[in-house]
């Protein structure tokens, strides 16, 4: 029996009840023990405990005698035999025989059992019973270590040949199967009319890629906005994001706020794009850049011209080199090919050949031989300077090489803004310093003693001062403010020195100004500029020799009694002494020490005296040019002329005495440049140009240290002209 805590019994009993007529089986084997011989109703105890498989740990006490001792049954091999007897006692039992006739005689026996026996320790086993498969399911899937594994998969090869042969077999039929389809059902919803537009973009290939980049920008802000150091890029890029949300969220319902939202994201992106190259291109150091790198492309550009400017020998091509080395060779080969031939064949060629000092000698002569002529080496234009016409050329005292050029409106009535250019032969195609004036530029001139500084004289009588060394456009002084301001055009400006060694100093500059109001001015450069008459230029009667017989009747008297001046010039050793062209036609000679009368006047032109110039080297003679188509050529004690000149039908518009030689000077006419050269011909110049076709020359100059010559035409365009085969015979002749 089995007794819980509390000593109620709670032995399990079984549910089967066999009848009592039925055959007690055998208990020969089963109450046979390897050890020890047990009672049969201890046995049967615990077999119907066993059946039951009810049975814990702390079980009821069954007591076996063996002998005088108890022993437990925990013997390995009394279990087996335990088993085997059960195993045998199960498979030989008769099913007639019911248990109700064990249960009597386990009373019994139970009865026979001592108290000692009952209170003995038993030893139970309890052994796992066989497995009962409530629910089968076979898998599908076989391990590639199993048995099966090579049978499985010979198998599915087969299964997958029969697959893909499988259109092309014979026993393959094609079957149509019917299935039910699903009831349809129609259902209707109410809802606000979708509203659709059109949105139309025109993108280019850089829009394109500003777009793709803004990812990684936006990227790399919020990289940034995440570390803590950052506030302030965190903040912006917070600020910007809640201003596109606000703005989607505005417009909801339609389309267009996201393109709108993009669009000025976009357009901020662009501007500060444009914002970053405008200080690129603005920067200082990139103009900088900029400006040497032109200049060394410009001069591989204008080598050979700059070289022939210079009068430097030109670089030969190196192709031009290979193709003659490629002709020597050639010739070489083909002596070689005659070394057969007769002595006579060889001296013969050898006669052929000329000696390089021969042909040195040769191209001397041919030169000598050879006309003058003017060739173009280049101009200097752009297009800013087309359209205005050039009314006068400076070169600087210090740098031969920068070329300042004045440029106003060709026509009087209809008078613009003008420029003063500084032109350098490192750039020709575009001038180094562009200053913008108010009015058309007239006259200008460079200083001596300051070479930065450039005097300009203008349309409206004003007088600008710039400093080339600076970009900006506004000058250093200027006479705007100045109550002594001329009132007429400046035609003429020039830098003086003047001689102050009476007073211990050196030379003194000055500048002096002769304008249509009929003044010649000296500017005094001070805090302001401001200026003192030198001479008020009067009207001069002309001298009319009376016909016979005509009788003295009342001279007109003029309309104005002054005159307008156009033109002057300082005599190259006296500074004190100047001449000074009229509109008139008169040229007077006057002095800075007395400007109320001429020394002396010269009468011989028709016209308006447009440049009136002394010789550099002959100092008592002096050329004049007027608008009456002569040049004039004067001696200052003389006021007949000696020369005229007269090649066109034009006004002469400029002329200049050659740096290099007494006796040629250059003339710009309506139609060409002409060069004189008085120990050649009194008649005729020695060499012209013509003007391009609807152009006419308005100004010369020679440059100081080359055989070249500068022409200025109405159109903008300076020409710099190289002169060949003219010789410059000694200063003294």
């Amino acid at each position: 029996q089995v007794f819980d805590d509390e000593g109620k019994d709670v032995t399990p009993h079984p549910l089967f009840h066999s009848d009592p007529k039925d055959v007690v089986p055998r208990q020969g084997k089963l109450l046979s023990s390897a050890s020890c011989g047990t009672t049969g109703p201890g046995f049967l105890s615990s077999f119907s405990m066993h059946q039951a498989a009810k049975v814990s740990a702390s079980s009821g006490l069954f007591s076996r005698t063996c002998g005088s001792r108890s022993t437990s049954i925990s013997n390995i091999s009394t279990t087996e035999s335990m088993q085997d007897e059960i195993a045998e006692l199960g498979s030989q039992q008769d099913p007639a025989v019911s248990l109700s006739d064990v249960q009597v005689r386990q009373e019994e026996i139970k009865e026979e059992l001592t108290k000692e026996e009952l209170d003995r320790r038993v030893d139970i086993y309890l052994t796992e019973t066989e497995t009962l498969w409530m629910l089968d399911m076979p898998s599908v899937v076989v391990s590639v270590e199993s048995e099966d594994a090579g049978r499985v998969l010979e198998r599915n090869r087969i299964y997958t040949d029969i697959c893909k042969n499988r259109p092309g077999n014979d026993r393959f039929v094609e079957k149509i199967m019917q299935t039910i389809n699903g009831a349809t059902k129609n259902k209707e919803v109410q809802c606000d009319k979708i509203i659709m537009e059109d949105k139309g973009l025109l993108v280019t290939s850089w829009d394109l890629y500003d777009s793709f980049n803004i990812q990684e920008k936006e990227t790399v802000s919020k990289a940034e906005g995440s570390r803590p150091t950052d506030g302030k890029s965190s903040t912006s890029h917070t600020t910007k994001e809640r201003d596109q949300t606000m703005s989607v969220s505005s417009n909801r319902g339609s389309t267009t706020p996201v393109t709108i939202s993009e669009g000025a994201v976009l357009a901020r992106i662009h501007k500060e794009e444009e914002c970053h190259s405008e200080a690129i291109l603005t920067s200082k150091n990139f103009h900088l850049n900029l400006f040497f790198m032109e200049r060394i492309l410009m001069e591989n550009i204008f080598q050979p011209k700059l070289a022939a400017y210079r009068q430097f020998p030109v670089l030969i091509d190196p192709d031009v080199t290979s193709d003659t080395s490629d002709k020597v060779a050639a010739m070489k080969e083909a002596n070689e090919e005659g070394q057969d031939k007769k002595k006579e064949d060889k001296e013969e060629q050898k006669e052929a050949f000329i000696d390089p000092s021969v042909l040195s000698d040769l191209k001397k002569t041919l030169e000598e031989t050879a006309p003058p002529r003017l060739e173009q080496l280049w101009s200097y234009m752009c297009d800013l300077t087309h359209g205005h016409s050039v009314s006068s050329m400076a070169w600087n005292k210090v740098n031969p090489d920068l070329l300042a050029v004045g440029y106003r409106a060709f026509d009087f009535k209809e008078q613009k803004k003008g420029l003063a250019c500084c032109w350098s032969l490192k750039n020709p195609m575009w001038p180094e310093r562009i200053f913008r004036c108010k009015d058309g530029v007239t006259a200008l001139d460079f200083s001596m003693a300051s070479p930065n500084l450039l005097a300009v004289g203008m349309y409206n009588g004003s007088v600008a001062i710039y400093d080339v060394r600076n970009y900006d456009n506004t000058p250093l002084l200027e006479s705007s403010a100045s109550s002594n301001k001329h009132t007429g055009p400046i035609w003429q400006l020039k830098w003086v020195e003047q001689d102050r060694s009476a007073t211990g100093g050196g030379k003194k500059e000055r500048l002096i100004c002769i304008s249509a109001d009929s003044r010649v001015t000296e500017w005094l450069i001070q805090k302001r500029l401001d200026c003192t008459n030198l001479m008020k230029i009067k009207r001069t009667g002309s001298e009319k020799k009376k016909l016979p017989g005509e009788k003295g009747g009342k001279r007109e008297a003029p309309i104005s009694q002054q005159a307008a001046g156009m033109c002057f010039d300082f005599h190259p050793k006296d500074t004190n002494v100047y001449l000074a062209g009229t509109e008139e036609g008169h040229i007077h000679k006057c002095s800075c020490s007395c400007n109320e009368q001429f020394l002396q006047t010269y009468r011989g032109h028709k016209g308006p005296v447009y440049k009136v110039t002394w010789n550099p080297f002959s100092t008592d003679m002096f050329l004049s040019c007027s608008a009456d188509w002569s040049i004039i050529l004067w001696q200052q004690d003389s006021q007949t002329p000696i020369l005229t000149f007269s090649s066109t039908t034009a006004s002469v518009n400029d002329i200049m005495w050659s740096p290099k030689s007494a006796s040629i000077f250059a003339a710009a006419n309506k139609s060409r440049v002409e060069i004189w050269d008085l120990s050649v011909s009194i008649f005729h110049p020695v060499v012209f140009c013509f003007a391009s076709p609807g152009a006419e020359f308005t100004s010369v100059l020679f440059a100081n240290n080359t055989d070249c010559l500068l022409a200025g035409d109405s159109k903008g365009e300076v020409g710099v002209f190289e002169l060949q085969n003219l010789a410059a015979h000694s200063s003294n002749k």
